[in-house]
């Protein structure tokens, strides 16, 4: 597995992008130039953004640092935290969505996060919830189509159904997933080595607790047309121990990793919380 150089673009406040489990930065290519304010068109252009924008890949993920065998949260978090001191961020403002989602949770427990967005994030369960087994068995369930990606690779892509197949934990529906985006997620699978690292610690550990705990401004993102996370079941533990302060969004058409089928959409609100959270700092300070 070759190395990816992460997503790092602009200038100003700090925002660490994390991606869903069995991918890799390439879910926020159409993201982060949004945030950061690059001209994709015209790369070599100054950035209008006020954010600097990093979206690395996570160890046992296509492009990502290796990592133990049995991978957590607690060593991809820091792995983020030494690609953070790295750039000199004490703190980011952190995106995460499903398994970076659970990520950038640790790391508010860590104190090194200034705002936290959660887009379907994953470790809304107990030890012993059901949600957990249900998330584990979905992923095992999915191993035949795992194999068969590994053995073809892109032809993959060609097969009747595979993007009808590929729709169901990523987007709401086929159409949401471009002919490119499906070469990515093919390449994204089939080399993702984390595959049944997390899911063996995942039934070994219990989600996120301490939720109550949390002390920063945090952005709960429910993803209407999520088949892998769905709402309410996976949403009800976050609604009941997050503080009060936090703040719930319901995206509608979209699926679990909304980043493909709606980028714009997933940039502009990811940018107003950010705004809001630093204009109402610069307001109070």
């Amino acid at each position: 597995m070759n190395l990816r150089e992460p997503i790092h673009l602009g200038s100003g406040e700090p925002v660490l992008l994390l991606h869903p489990f069995m991918m890799s930065q390439n879910v926020w290519k159409d993201v982060a130039p949004q945030l950061a304010g690059v001209d994709v068109a015209n790369p070599s252009a100054p950035a209008t953004g006020r954010y600097e924008v990093l979206a690395p890949t996570m160890p046992g993920h296509n492009g990502g640092v290796k990592g133990r065998f049995f991978l957590d949260t607690a060593e991809l978090a820091d792995d983020m935290e030494r690609r953070m001191d790295a750039l000199g961020w004490d703190t980011a403002h952190v995106v995460g969505n499903s398994l970076g989602g659970w990520v950038a949770f640790e790391l508010e427990r860590r104190g090194r996060v200034r705002s936290l967005t959660a887009i379907a994030p994953a470790g809304g369960w107990h030890r012993w919830s059901l949600p957990k087994y249900e998330i584990v068995f979905k992923f095992v369930m999915g191993f035949p189509v795992w194999l068969t990606a590994k053995a073809l690779g892109p032809r993959a892509a060609r097969l009747p159904g595979a993007r009808a197949a590929a729709s169901v934990p990523v987007s709401a529906t086929p159409d949401g997933i471009s002919d490119a985006d499906m070469l990515d997620i093919i390449d994204d699978v089939t080399h993702c080595a984390a595959y049944y690292q997390l899911l063996v610690k995942a039934l070994l550990l219990p989600g996120l607790m301490e939720l109550a705990d949390t002390r920063i401004p945090t952005h709960m993102v429910i993803c209407e047309k999520d088949r892998v996370l769905p709402h309410p079941r996976f949403v009800n533990h976050f609604r009941k121990h997050l503080p009060e302060s936090t703040r719930f969004t319901a995206l509608d058409g979209v699926g679990h990793i909304p980043m493909f089928e709606a980028p714009g959409r997933i940039a502009d609100l990811i940018r107003d919380f950010l705004d809001e959270q630093i204009d109402g700092q610069r307001t109070t300070g």
